[in-house]
C-alpha cells in the first residue's frame, strides 16, 4: 500500500497527515523522521477501524505547505486540495461516523483512567496555553474545541455534556444547513481556511493527538494494564 501524504511544514519540523486517512497524522523533528512513523500509523489507524493491515506500507509526499506556525506543537492550518472536493452523502457518513466513533472512543479511554488528575508531565507552555496534563485537562481541551471547530463553517454548536455527546448534536446542527455536501471553502478565524471535509478531517486529528497522549501519560502512572487503548495505539 502507498499511502499519499501532505507534508506541513516550518523548517526542519514536520507535520504529516495521510491524505486519504483523515486524522492520520506523524509528527518528525524532520522529514524522515515523520516518514519513518507513518506506516506504524496507518497499521494503527487501521486497526482501529477494523480493517487489515498490509504487509508494506510506504509513504509519497504529494502535497507541501510550509508554514510560519509552531509545528513542533502541533499547530497546524493546511487545507488539503482533496479538502476542498464535494462530499458524496456516502462519503459524509462515512466520516461523520468516524468523527464519532473516535469521540466515544476517547470518552472510553478517559474514563479507563484510574485517576483523572494524576500527571507524569511538568508543565509546559505553548502557542494555545497550557499543555494539558492530566487525562482531566486533556479530555476538556479536546471536546472543548467542538463549538470551535463547527464554527469556523458557520454551524452553531456547544461544548456542552460529554465529548460524544456535544460532536453529535453539532452535526445534527449541520445537516439543517442548505447544501451542506457541497463542502465550500470559507475564511475562518485567525485567517484559516476551511471546509467540512477538514473539519471532520481536524476532529480525529485533534483526538488521536491528545488520546495518544492520554494513553502514553496513563500507562506510565498506572501501567497498560489499567488502561483502555480503543485507538490501538
Amino acid at each position: 500500500m502507498t499511502v499519499n501524504c501532505v507534508w506541513e511544514h516550518n523548517g526542519n519540523d514536520t507535520l504529516l497527515y495521510a491524505d486519504r486517512f483523515a486524522g492520520a497524522y506523524a509528527r518528525g523533528e524532520s522529514l524522515e523522521e515523520a516518514m519513518a512513523k507513518m506506516p506504524r500509523e496507518i497499521a494503527s489507524f487501521l486497526r482501529w477501524r477494523g480493517e487489515a493491515v498490509p504487509e508494506e506500507i510506504s509513504v509519497e509526499i504529494t502535497e507541501e505547505k510550509e508554514s510560519d506556525l509552531k509545528i513542533c506543537d502541533a499547530d497546524s492550518d493546511v487545507l488539503f486540495e482533496s479538502e476542498k472536493e464535494p462530499l458524496t452523502a456516502e462519503e459524509y457518513e462515512i466520516l461523520k461516523a468516524l468523527a464519532l466513533k473516535s469521540a466515544r472512543d476517547f470518552l472510553c479511554l478517559y474514563h479507563s483512567v484510574p485517576d483523572k488528575n494524576a500527571t507524569a508531565h511538568p508543565p509546559r507552555e505553548t502557542f494555545y496555553g497550557s499543555v494539558p496534563r492530566s487525562a482531566e485537562e486533556m479530555y476538556l481541551h479536546t471536546k472543548n474545541v467542538n463549538a470551535y471547530y463547527f464554527g469556523e463553517i458557520g454551524v452553531g454548536a456547544d461544548n456542552d455534556g460529554d465529548i460524544y455527546a456535544c460532536r453529535k448534536r453539532g452535526f445534527d446542527a449541520l445537516e439543517t444547513t442548505p447544501d451542506y455536501l457541497s463542502n465550500a471553502v470559507v475564511a475562518g478565524s485567525y485567517g484559516e481556511v476551511w471546509s467540512l471535509r477538514k473539519v471532520l478531517r481536524r476532529f480525529i486529528w485533534h483526538d488521536r493527538i491528545h488520546a495518544r497522549a492520554m494513553y502514553r501519560m496513563a500507562v506510565k502512572v498506572f501501567g497498560a494494564d489499567a488502561v483502555e487503548n480503543p485507538f490501538c495505539f
